[in-house]
Parts: structure tokens; sequence; C-alpha cells
């Protein structure tokens, strides 16, 4: 009987690299837990990257690895997943690699529906070229490059997935293992393109930039983590969001005795499109941070539905070396 994989298993002799402090390391501890619990096979696994702080993360994964170009790893993981549909492919970008320069493969890869899982890690900055704004930076954040405060309107990472046409949205906090493995996990067992924006704390240039809401201290008053058939309760059950039908906004309300029955709280239904805009778009202030699967509204895969019209249906009918033999090469007259 083979022993059971553990944490350790997933983990390189490679010495980790991010700085002191930086949640980039408890995304990893997580991420090798997890890929451990489900009993993964790193013979099998895959992590693809670009460029940015996140895009070390291949190197610190005992499993197979591409550390790719600014942008593009989802071009990458397409033809990965493509060419082997057995891999279980992970995609690790951040804001800036996945949203600026990247921001047309990351569409594609999730409008297409490709089975993989895409882990965009937002920190709201530029930490390896040393502090710049990046597209989810807030107006009004300083940095080297807009020491006057930026003045972009920011892009949704969420929003920007919803509007992609992905099948699977959800959210979680660098340092919350607790909620965010589970996450991993749903991701993983999705068919199809799974889309995880992951708040990460970055140390150096944006520090503490989400404790509004991932403060431990005040998590239960300022986090809403939905689940599909439940009301959107939150601060232990006190308070809750409902839908004004006059404006078809979200409202919070208090809950019990002093408010609104439990009754009247909207019920989260993680297949509907409506709802996942509406948490989306909640305002920062005065609302809660809303985590966990918003959108999960399962279709056929891309690399399914590729291989159901393929000749071969999957099969290997060829051989590389035969390929690379065949004489079809370009010689000079």
């Amino acid at each position: 009987m083979n022993k059971p994989l553990t944490a350790k298993d997933f983990a390189t002799d490679q010495e980790v690299r991010w700085c002191p402090g930086c949640g980039d390391y408890a995304i990893l501890k997580c991420v090798q837990k997890t890929l451990a619990d489900v009993e993964a096979n790193p013979d099998k696994t895959v992590f693809v990257s670009g460029i940015g702080c996140s895009s070390r993360f291949p190197y610190y994964m005992n499993a197979y690895g591409f550390h790719t170009i600014h942008g593009r790893a989802p071009a990458f993981a397409t033809g990965l997943k493509i060419a082997n549909p057995e891999l279980d492919v992970w995609l690790v970008t951040g804001d800036g690699d996945g949203l600026s320069i990247g921001g047309n493969h990351l569409l594609h890869i999730l409008r297409r529906n490709v089975d993989v899982q895409v882990m965009l890690f937002n920190n709201e900055i530029y930490g390896l070229t040393k502090g710049q704004f990046s597209p989810t930076s807030r107006v009004g954040t300083r940095s080297p490059s807009t020491p006057g405060g930026s003045i972009d309107n920011p892009v949704n990472p969420c929003a920007f997935a919803l509007g992609a046409n992905a099948r699977f949205i959800a959210r979680g906090i660098d340092t919350d293992a607790k909620n965010l493995a589970p996450v991993l996990k749903a991701a993983r067992e999705f068919k199809g393109a799974a889309f995880i924006e992951i708040f990460q704390n970055c140390i150096v240039y944006n520090k503490d930039r989400f404790d509004d809401f991932a403060a431990k201290k005040t998590a239960a008053e300022t986090q809403l983590h939905v689940e599909h058939g439940k009301p959107m309760l939150f601060a232990k059950g006190a308070k809750g969001l409902k839908l004004n039908v006059q404006t078809l906004a979200l409202e919070v309300v208090d809950v019990g005795e002093n408010g609104v029955p439990v009754e009247d709280v909207l019920v989260h239904d993680e297949t509907s499109p409506a709802i996942a805009q509406l948490l989306f778009n909640l305002p920062h202030e005065g609302y809660p941070m809303p985590l966990g699967v918003i959108y999960r509204n399962p279709e056929e895969s891309f690399d399914e539905a590729f291989w159901k019209h393929h000749p071969t249906q999957g099969r290997r009918t060829a051989k590389i070396a035969d390929a690379l033999r065949k004489g079809s090469v370009w010689t000079k007259s």
C-alpha cells in the first residue's frame, strides 16, 4: 500500500525566495497541502506561470513546471491541456501579468473554458518591478509611477472573468487556508476553466492593503462566505444581504429581532450570473467582501470538445521522433 502523500511531497529543494512576510508563502503552503489531501499525482501535475513575483511558483512545486513569457501563460497552458488532457494544469499569474499584458490571453482561456485552474494573485501593485500601480490598484494609490495618486479606474478581476464567460469564479485570501483550501479543491474538481482571485499581501510595496476585510480580528464583520443554497449571512448571522427589488441592488440589513427575518435574506445561487454580478460589484465601503465559490455553472470544456471531434479521438497515432525525421525541413539551395 502506497504511503499517503503529504505537503512535503509537493515541495522542492529550491530555496523559496520571496520577501519575508509575503503572502505568496501562505498560498504555496496551502496549494501543497491541498494537492496532498486530494492525492494528486505529481507526475501528472503541471504549474505554468508568466512573469512576476507569483511566477516563481513552479520552482517550488514538486511537479512539472513552465516559467513562461510575460502574460502568455494561458496560451502555454491551453497547449499543454489540449496536447495531453490527462494533465492537471494549474496557471499562476498576478494582477499585472494576467490583467495588463496578459489580459487578452486570460480572456480567451476563460471564454474557451479550457480545463485548467487559474490562480490570480492580486496584490494591487507591481511587486517585482518595484511598486508601480497595477491594473487593479485603487484610485488614489500612491506609487513610484503615481506619486500624486493613481487616477486609473481599476479592473475588477472577478467581474472581468464573468464578462469573459468563465464558468467557475471564486475568491480567497492568502493567509486564510481554512477557507482557501476548499476553494482550491472545488476548482480542481471542476471540468473547465476555474478562476480563483486570491488577495495577496505585498509586504513591501502595498502592505496591509486588504486589512479592511482580511484582518482576522474584524473578519466576521467584513467577510461574506457564500454557500450555494444558503442565505447570505455574515457578522455571525446578525447581518445579511437583501435584494432591493426596486433598485435591483444588494443592501446590508440587520437580521433577527431588531431587523428582517432570515427568510428575507437573499439565498445564494452559484449558477446565477446575475447574483454573481451583484456580488462582484459590491462597493468597498459598508459591505462585506464576498468569498468562496461565487459562480459555478458547468458546460463542456474546450479540450473535451476538441478531442470529441478530432479524428483520432485523443488516441496517440504518431511519434514525435518520426515527425522530426520526416524530412520536411528547409535546406539552403
